[in-house]
């Protein structure tokens, strides 16, 4: 067999979700994402059941496998017990790994959401975070938040919050305790080096784009790929 689809069968969710497809489409009409995109789980799961390596490859570098919104109600209402949703898990930490990701306008979203989500949760405790939140990314925010970034502190103090405050309270400072657990989590579970190879791939896509890229939010690279959309995406 080859060698992408036997390094896909070693993901322990693809295990899990993948037991006999009988292309009844029960997982597409539950589907909220199938709703709107062009995305079609059970497609997804009979190109991945036919073993054919062309097919998994495409999906390893096409816009398909993002789209899933990962809510699960594909594991619910299927016949055999399959879940489109850990497959597609599966798919895409395999497209990350070898850096297909950056083949498609929604991989290359994976940079925007391990320097934000992935990054913030590190160093802060939380997936987001007011502080990194600046309308420079956010400009649906609009000047009012620009204010309120300005003053967090009070504002956050009026609304109650313990901001980055010791003790409890909401979006309070994070033992770092608490965070080097974490970090060790990342680092013991490969998030860490998987990190380090989406940075590397994205890397290597911006020099071929022709763009500046740096550790930050604010590049050429990341603001292109931050607002990017070829309008192909949803359904007409």
């Amino acid at each position: 067999m080859g060698q992408i689809i036997d390094r896909l069968k070693q993901d322990i969710r693809f295990e899990e979700g993948m037991n006999a497809c009988i292309n009844c489409g029960t997982c597409t009409a539950i589907c909220p994402a199938a709703e709107f995109y062009n995305y079609d789980p059970r497609q997804v799961v009979v190109d991945v059941q036919s073993n054919n390596e062309e097919k998994i490859i495409e999906l390893l570098k096409g816009e398909t496998i993002w789209y899933c919104g990962e809510c699960m109600s594909c594991k619910t209402r299927c016949p055999r017990s399959n879940t489109p949703g850990l497959i597609i898990m599966a798919l895409r930490a395999l497209s990350q790994e070898l850096g297909y990701f950056t083949e498609s306008e929604k991989g290359r979203q994976q940079l925007v959401l391990k320097r934000t989500v992935g990054e913030w949760s590190l160093k802060h405790g939380y997936c987001m975070y007011p502080e990194a939140l600046t309308t420079h990314n956010f400009p649906e925010q609009g000047p009012i938040w620009d204010w309120e970034h300005g003053n967090l502190h009070a504002v956050m103090e009026r609304l109650g919050a313990n901001f980055q405050g010791e003790g409890p309270g909401i979006l309070r400072k994070i033992p770092q305790e608490s965070l080097d657990e974490l970090y060790k989590i990342f680092e013991v579970t490969g998030g860490l080096d998987r990190f380090e190879n989406i940075e590397k791939c994205s890397q290597k896509k911006a020099e071929e784009f022709g763009m500046s890229f740096d550790e930050t939010i604010n590049n050429e690279y990341f603001d292109h790929i931050f607002v990017q959309n070829n309008g192909e995406h949803f359904k007409e």
